[in-house]
């Protein structure tokens, strides 16, 4: 089933060695947090995934040296922006490690698409 025209969030942090294992430990938990998003309707949770992998010198050369640096990349899938809305909504009343996740962002690199629209795709 193709995602084209749903709403999609990507964020990447790129963190210092010592805030990997912090990063690490907020994922474990974001992960468990997010089972408990509604599957289905408006506000629907149709995928997500986090990546982790080492920053490189040169973006564009996968052949370049590494930065000593890592990259966290969350992506979420919604079947509309009610979605987003609604994930926000639950993490201020419900995900304990909300806090613990903003001062963590707040020493990182980030970059955030929310509210993006999925154009492309091939299956």
């Amino acid at each position: 089933m193709s995602e084209i025209g749903k709403t999609h969030i990507v964020v990447m942090w790129t963190v210092a060695p010592d805030d990997v294992a912090e990063g690490d430990r907020i994922f474990e938990s974001h992960g468990k947090w997010m089972t408990g998003h509604s599957r289905e309707g408006d506000t629907a949770l149709l995928d997500y995934s986090i990546s982790k992998g080492p920053e490189l010198e040169n973006p564009l050369d996968p052949d370049s040296a590494e930065t000593g640096n890592t990259m966290f990349v969350l992506d979420e899938f919604y079947e509309s922006p009610a979605g987003v809305v609604e994930h926000w909504r639950l993490a201020g009343e419900g995900w304990e490690d909300l806090g613990a996740f903003m001062e963590w962002s707040a020493r990182t690199k980030v970059s955030t698409m929310h509210n993006g629209t999925l154009v492309q795709a091939l299956w």
